[in-house]
């Protein structure tokens, strides 16, 4: 089962990927976590990443190819993966349809968590007070600003992969402001489907 899960930033993919790695067995491949990790190692990739992030832009495209295709040659993305972040643009779905393709491989499913950015504007809010509250750090691009403008970024460039993907016949659609159970339920009811195709 290869899927991806497309949303903007604050939409639930993260957690909604954590849980299926659990219940499926399949990796979660971040970008986010592996840019995160070159961060935090200082190397000058990593301080590079690091302007980008807290910018609010994207990593280039070249970074991205490199990173999902060492990765899903991995002995534990064998029986699938889910692609969490790592598609932003068309250019990069055409990329991973590449890749994918010369790996004789194909992607099963493009979940969208149609969500209100106004809402996940709220639920920042009440993100960064409860990690202040909790002693947590809280990330650089934890920010309304940031955020808002991270937001006008999905819609100008990731937003496009919708009718990408609704011409595949690849994309389903899940109601993102609901509870982590009623969106975890929905997209267990749509991996289920597919799983018996």
């Amino acid at each position: 089962m290869i899927l991806i899960l497309l949303g903007p930033p604050g939409a639930g993919k993260g957690t909604q990927a954590e849980r299926i790695v659990q219940t499926r067995g399949v990796p979660q491949l971040s970008t986010g976590d592996m840019l995160r990790a070159a961060i935090q190692s200082g190397s000058p990739l990593g301080q590079k990443v690091q302007a980008i992030m807290d910018r609010g832009d994207l990593v280039s495209d070249e970074v991205i190819e490199q990173i999902i295709t060492a990765r899903i040659r991995e002995a534990d993305c064998a029986k699938g993966f889910i692609l969490d972040g790592a598609v932003r643009t068309t250019g990069q779905a055409e990329m991973v349809d590449r890749v994918l393709k010369n790996q004789e491989r194909s992607l099963d499913v493009v979940i969208e968590l149609a969500v209100d950015e106004d809402e996940l504007v709220n639920r920042l809010g009440n993100r960064i007070d409860e990690a202040k509250a909790a002693g947590k750090p809280v990330r650089a691009d934890d920010n309304e600003e940031t955020f808002r403008k991270r937001q006008a970024v999905y819609r100008d460039q990731t937003a496009p992969l919708i009718p990408y993907y609704e011409k595949q016949g690849k994309l389903r659609k899940v109601d993102g402001m609901g509870t982590v159970a009623e969106v975890a339920s929905a997209i267990d009811a749509i991996l289920d489907e597919i799983a018996a195709e």
